[in-house]
């Protein structure tokens, strides 16, 4: 039984196969006109509408299809930019880090030509902490006594004068800023040299007083002022001479029975964005100033 109906499924394989050639021959070699492609015709124009149809009631779904192929690709590519962005923005970062801090070591080697700071080794150190208050009082450095560093040391920028070592650690330094209400620095203006002392202004961390120049002492705007590192055999000055300090901003005429004149002064240094210093050790002994 078995066997018959594989054999007749055989046979119509066969008929079929046949039929099949039989029909492709007759087309190709019968004319335009013939029955063959006349049902040919007459099928495609039955089935058209059908065609039609099926084409409209499928493209919205088609459309979804492709809406989703899309978006995910979309989405990919979108992907792959941000990671882009982000690489050349770290990068960017990077360079304008670099480049801010070669501004500041060139600064720094300004600073060594112009100002009279020989005899000085400098140790190059990096700014790791601030004071968490808005009078800019003290920050932290990286290097300390295993490098050097002694307290009252005085500390400079590219710019001038930040402040001096008041605490010690063997790698890490705190360094007290020249607007600490507790700082005060002996100055001189130049050129023409009235001495005073550079105090904070209360109330404002970012300018700064001179005080103790007589009413009779010219000072103008924008003139500068230097440390002025005075020295009488006992006591010293905090500062060594000729470190920049800041300019004149301006100047309030003493009153009569005033004997000096308030002149405010605006720091060379922002010291709020302090990234590198340099610590002055070593150099000649200042008598009084401990180390």
């Amino acid at each position: 039984m078995y066997r018959k109906q594989v054999r007749r499924r055989r046979a119509i394989l066969v008929v079929l196969v046949v039929l099949s050639l039989i029909l492709i021959s007759s087309q190709f070699s019968e004319a335009e006109s013939g029955p063959l492609h006349t049902f040919q015709r007459g099928v495609a124009t039955v089935l058209a509408p059908v065609g039609e149809v099926a084409e409209r009631a499928l493209k919205p779904v088609r459309d979804l299809v492709d809406w989703f192929d899309e978006t995910f690709q979309a989405r990919g590519e979108n992907e792959d930019l941000n990671a882009q962005v982000a690489e050349l923005r770290a990068q960017v970062t990077e360079l304008q880090q670099a480049a801010g801090e070669n501004e500041q070591f060139e600064k720094l080697l300004e600073l060594d030509r112009t100002a009279p700071l020989g005899g000085y080794e400098k140790v190059t150190a990096r700014v790791i902490g601030r004071s968490p208050t808005v009078w800019f009082s003290t920050v932290q450095i990286d290097h300390g006594s295993s490098a050097g560093v002694e307290k009252n040391d005085a500390v400079v920028s590219g710019e001038g004068l930040v402040g001096r070592i008041t605490d010690l650690t063997p790698n890490t330094a705190q360094v007290e800023l020249i607007t600490d209400h507790s700082n005060a620095v002996s100055a001189q203006v130049m050129p023409n040299g009235a001495t005073g002392i550079v105090e904070p202004e209360v109330g404002d961390p970012e300018d700064l007083l001179l005080d103790y120049i007589s009413s009779d002492e010219p000072v103008q705007e924008n003139q500068t002022l230097v440390t002025a590192g005075w020295s009488n055999g006992q006591i010293s000055s905090a500062y060594p001479p000729g470190i920049p300090i800041g300019r004149v901003s301006s100047t309030d005429a003493a009153e009569p029975e005033q004997e000096f004149q308030r002149i405010h002064v605006e720091p060379f240094v922002d010291l709020r964005e302090l990234g590198y210093v340099q610590v002055l050790t070593g150099g000649e002994d200042r008598p009084g100033v401990p180390g």
